[in-house]
């Protein structure tokens, strides 16, 4: 079972494990702990190689720096509400953009994930430009309708030139835009993290648009449909519609 969900459906052994345990699914003495998992396919004793873990081949140790604010874009991620930064109210985003190969003339990837829920949402969008950007915003405001500020309640930006308009936003929605300080990942890692996963399916240097709209789709629906242990094993996509019939109930 845990060899097929990491090859057909990419899953993580800590998610197979975890999954496992939450529903019940063999008897407590049959399920194995995470590093006994991870020690069978460093020994082959498992149908899995470590190749087959994308995350443990690539993760690497790195130092975090803090770097000057060269860029004031607008409203700072300093003036961000506590709410946010703890994770305790549903509503608010991190926003980020993912390129295919390095050539202008090929479209992109823009992506957004919901902090509490890790929902992801990703749109295919025609170029790394403020107004391609605006237009995917356009269209999540058409799809929420009146809702958007209350699902959207503020999003994360980095300092990239195709976010220079975000905060057009605020012009007709209460949403609010911060953004983090350049060359600070970590202060959007869920969007990173999230990004990681989308290129298990999309390879740097490979054109986005040789990918359709509903090629996106499907790693985004991979992505929410995927157990998470933060969430104690429950996916993105149950957490988020529990938030949206909250919101459209009210």
């Amino acid at each position: 079972w845990t060899v097929l969900k990491v090859l057909q459906e990419h899953w993580s052994l800590d998610v197979c494990h975890g999954y496992a345990l939450d529903n019940h699914l063999f008897p407590l003495k049959e399920i194995i702990c995470v590093k006994t998992l991870y020690n069978y396919v460093d020994f082959m004793l498992l149908r899995l190689r470590n190749i087959d873990l994308p995350l443990k081949v690539r993760r690497r140790r790195t130092a975090c720096s803090i770097k000057k604010n060269l860029k004031h874009m607008g409203r700072s991620i300093d003036e961000r509400d506590s709410n946010v930064d703890e994770r305790n109210e549903f509503g608010h985003w991190e926003i980020d953009t993912v390129i295919g190969s390095k050539s202008k003339s090929d479209n992109v990837v823009l992506t957004l994930v919901e902090r509490i829920t890790r929902k992801y949402i990703a749109l295919k969008i025609t170029s790394k430009t403020s107004f391609a950007v605006n237009e995917g915003i356009a269209y999540l405001k058409e799809y929420y309708g009146t809702k958007f500020s209350q699902v959207f309640k503020t999003i994360t930006s980095d300092n990239g030139s195709e976010f220079a308009e975000l905060s057009q936003i605020e012009n007709d929605a209460s949403t609010k835009i911060y953004f983090a300080h350049p060359y600070s990942s970590w202060e959007r890692g869920s969007n990173e993290r999230h990004n990681g996963l989308l290129r298990r399916f999309i390879r740097k240097g490979k054109r986005m648009d040789n990918y359709s709209c509903e090629d996106i789709m499907f790693i985004a629906d991979w992505c929410n449909s995927l157990p998470r242990k933060i969430l104690g094993y429950k996916t993105p996509d149950e957490l988020f519609d529990f938030e949206l019939d909250k919101i459209y109930a009210s």
